[in-house]
C-alpha cells in the first residue's frame, strides 16, 4: 500500500512537471527556453572555472609556461566569461521580466474563465473557495521555479558527471565525500519542505479571515459602520484570533524546521567543505600522493562538485515544493463544471410560450431547500413570487437561470428539460435584477450595457435610466453616462447612494433584450416615491414581456396575475391578490400586518391614479 501511494506520489510530481512546461511553454515559448537554458550558464561557470580554467591554469604556472600565454589564456576566458555574463544578464533583466508579464497575464485569464465557467455553488463551497484562493495565488511564480529547478535539475546532473570524472581520474577516493550533500538534502530538505507544505496548508485558513479584515478596513463601503457601531471590535477579535493561530501554527513547526534546518546545512555545507579540505591537506602533507598542482585542482574541484551538489539539490527541491502547490492550480483548471458555461444544445426560440416546475426538488450541502415545486407560467403572465426571508424565492430565480440545477424534477421551455438547451442562449431569454447586485468600477453606461453591444439592446440607455428613475441625475453630471462609477480607478468618480446604485441595477434589465423580464426586491432601497414610480414602469413593461417580481412589500403585487406564496422552499398559496386575500389565511395575515407601511404609497396612488 504504501508503494502504491508512493508511486502515485512520483506520477502526481511528473504531471504536475508537464503541466508547468505545457501551461509556460503555450503561453510564452521564449520564456520557457529561457528558463531551462538560464542554468546552462551557470553550471557551465563552475564546471569551466574549476575544471578547465583552474586545472590549466595551475599546470601551466607549475610548468613555467611563458608569461604572454598565461596572460592571453585569462584574457581569452574573461571575454568568454564577460559573454556568457551579457546573456545571463539578458535573460535575468530583459525575458524573464516582460515574458513573465506575458505569462502571468494569460495564466491568469485562463483562471478567471474557468472561474466564470464554475457553477455558482463552487463560491458557496469553502473547501473548492480556499483551492480557487491557492491556485490563484502567485501561480504563476510557481511555474516558473518548477521550470527553473527542472532546467537546473537537468544541467546539474550533466555538470556534476562532468566534474565527477574528472576529480575521479585525479584521486577516486574523493567522490566519497559525495554522500554527505546527498543525506542532507534528499533527506533533511525533503523532509522540511513536506513540513513547510503542511504549514501552508494550515496557514491558508487564517490568511483569508486576514485578507477580510484587511480589505474591510480600507474599502468606504464599510467606513460607516465602523465608525459608527462597535464592530471594529468584532473584525479585531477576528483578526486577533487568526494572528494568534497563525503563531501557534508557526511555533508548532518552528523547532522541526529548525532541526531539519540545521542538519541540512551540516551535511550540504560543513562535512564537504571541511572534509574535503582535510583530506586533501592529508594526501598532500601525510601521503605525499598528490603535489601541491594537483592538490589545488583537486581542491578546486572539489568545491565545484560540492556547490553544483548543492545547487542540484536546491534545485529538487525546488522543483518538489513548487508542484505541490501546483496541485491546487491542476484541481481548479481541471475540474469538471456541472454547469459548463460553454454547453451547447438546441437554440430556443425567443418567442417562447410556456415555462413549467415539474416536481422541482433543490438540495443545498444535504438540506433541502426547495421542495416539490410545481407550477407553470405562461407567455405574458405577471407573476410574483412571495414569503419570509428564506422562503426559497431567489432560488426558484437560480434555478430558472441554471445558475443551480434541480436535485429532482425539472424545469421545461416550451416542453423540453431547459438543460438540453444552449445554455449562453438560454440565458439570453432572461433579463435580472437581482436584490445583490454589484456595480462596477467602470462608467455608467458599461454598468447598464454590461458587455453588450449598445446597438443590441431593447431600447437606448437613456430610455433604460429615464423607467429606472435616474435618468435626470445622471444628465446633470459633466461627463454624464461616460462618468466612472466609484473611486476605484478614478478619483473622480461618483459614489451613488444605496438607492441609486439600484436604479443602475434596474435599468440594466430594461435596456436588455428578452421577453422575461425578472426583478428581485427591486425597490428595496428606494423611498415610497421611487418606488411608485419604479412601478409605474413596471407595469409598463408587463405589456410586451412576461414578468417574475420578488418583493417583501405586498402592495407591489396587487397589480401581478398570479401570486405564489412560498414557505420553506414549498407553494403554500396561489392566486391572485384579491383570491388570496378573501381565502384569508398566510397571504392575508402577511399582507395586514404590512398594511402601516403601504400609507404613503396608497396617498399617491389616491393622488395620481391607478397605475393602470
Amino acid at each position: 500500500m504504501r508503494n502504491m501511494e508512493k508511486s502515485c506520489g512520483t506520477t502526481r510530481l511528473l504531471r504536475n512537471v508537464f503541466f508547468a512546461l505545457e501551461t509556460c511553454w503555450k503561453f510564452s515559448k521564449k520564456l520557457t527556453v529561457g528558463l531551462l537554458g538560464e542554468k546552462i550558464i551557470t553550471y557551465v561557470n563552475w564546471v569551466f572555472f574549476s575544471a578547465i580554467f583552474l586545472k590549466k591554469l595551475v599546470m601551466d604556472l607549475d610548468n613555467h609556461r611563458p608569461t604572454a600565454e598565461i596572460i592571453t589564456w585569462v584574457v581569452i576566458v574573461g571575454i568568454i566569461f564577460s559573454i556568457i555574463s551579457l546573456l545571463e544578464n539578458y535573460i535575468e533583466c530583459v525575458l524573464k521580466p516582460l515574458e513573465q508579464i506575458r505569462l502571468f497575464e494569460q495564466l491568469h485569464l485562463k483562471i478567471f474563465d474557468k472561474a466564470r465557467n464554475v457553477e455558482i455553488m463552487c463560491y458557496e463551497d469553502v473547501d473548492f473557495y480556499d483551492k480557487y484562493t491557492k491556485a490563484i495565488d502567485k501561480s504563476e511564480e510557481k511555474i516558473i521555479a518548477v521550470i527553473e529547478g527542472l532546467g537546473g535539475s537537468i544541467w546539474g546532473l550533466i555538470a556534476l558527471v562532468v566534474v565527477f570524472i574528472l576529480l575521479y581520474q585525479i584521486k577516486p577516493e574523493a567522490i566519497l565525500f559525495i554522500v554527505f550533500p546527498i543525506i542532507g538534502n534528499f533527506v533533511f530538505a525533503n523532509l522540511k519542505n513536506k513540513a513547510e507544505y503542511k504549514r501552508y496548508q494550515k496557514y491558508a485558513p487564517n490568511d483569508k479571515v486576514l485578507n477580510y479584515v484587511n480589505r474591510t478596513m480600507y474599502l468606504a463601503d464599510y467606513a460607516k459602520e465602523i465608525r459608527l457601531t462597535n464592530i471594529f471590535n468584532i473584525l479585531k477579535r477576528q483578526y486577533d484570533g487568526a494572528t494568534d493561530n497563525l503563531v501557534s501554527i508557526a511555533k508548532k513547526y518552528a523547532f522541526e524546521n529548525a532541526f531539519h534546518n540545521f542538519w541540512k546545512i551540516t551535511f550540504s555545507f560543513t562535512s564537504i567543505f571541511e572534509g574535503m579540505l582535510i583530506y586533501a591537506i592529508y594526501e598532500h602533507l601525510v601521503r605525499h600522493s598528490i603535489n601541491i598542482a594537483e592538490l589545488t585542482v583537486m581542491t578546486g574541484q572539489m568545491m565545484a562538485m560540492a556547490w553544483i551538489l548543492i545547487l542540484l539539490f536546491n534545485d529538487f527541491v525546488t522543483v518538489n515544493k513548487n508542484v505541490i502547490f501546483l496541485n491546487d492550480l491542476r484541481f481548479f483548471l481541471e475540474y469538471e463544471e456541472k454547469i459548463p458555461e460553454n454547453q451547447d444544445g438546441l437554440i430556443p426560440s425567443s418567442d417562447y410560450k410556456t415555462i413549467e416546475f415539474n416536481n422541482v426538488y433543490f438540495s443545498y450541502k444535504d438540506k433541502e431547500v426547495i421542495s416539490n415545486l410545481s407550477f407553470k407560467i405562461n407567455k405574458g403572465d405577471m407573476i410574483a413570487l412571495v414569503g419570509h426571508n428564506g422562503a426559497g424565492k431567489t432560488t426558484i430565480i437560480k434555478l430558472l437561470l441554471r445558475l443551480y440545477d434541480p436535485t429532482k424534477g425539472a424545469i421545461f421551455l416550451d416542453g423540453v428539460d431547459i438543460r438540453k438547451y444552449n445554455l449562453r442562449a438560454y440565458r439570453e431569454l432572461f433579463a435580472t435584477t437581482f436584490q445583490d447586485f454589484c456595480i462596477m468600477g467602470a462608467s455608467i453606461k458599461d454598468n447598464v450595457l454590461m458587455g453588450r453591444d449598445k446597438d443590441d439592446v431593447e431600447i437606448t440607455i437613456n430610455e433604460a435610466l429615464e423607467k429606472a428613475g435616474i435618468q435626470k441625475k445622471i444628465s446633470e453630471l459633466n461627463n454624464g453616462q461616460n462618468t466612472m462609477m466609484t473611486k476605484e480607478f478614478d478619483e473622480s468618480g461618483i459614489v451613488f447612494s444605496g438607492g441609486e446604485n439600484q436604479k443602475i441595477a434596474i435599468a440594466r434589465t430594461f435596456v436588455q433584450k428578452s421577453q422575461l423580464k425578472i426583478f428581485d426586491e427591486p425597490s428595496s432601497a428606494l423611498d415610497p416615491i421611487s418606488e411608485y414610480e419604479l412601478f409605474k414602469s413596471i407595469i409598463a413593461e408587463h405589456k410586451q414581456h412576461t414578468m417574475i417580481l420578488i418583493s417583501h412589500r405586498l402592495s407591489s403585487v396587487k397589480l401581478c396575475d398570479r401570486v405564489i406564496m412560498l414557505e420553506n422552499g414549498r407553494i403554500v398559496e396561489e392566486g391572485t391578490h384579491k383570491d388570496l386575500m378573501v381565502l384569508g389565511k398566510k397571504y392575508a395575515e402577511m399582507y395586514k400586518a404590512q398594511a402601516r407601511n403601504y400609507l404613503a404609497i396608497e396617498n399617491i396612488k389616491s393622488n395620481k391614479g391607478d397605475m393602470r
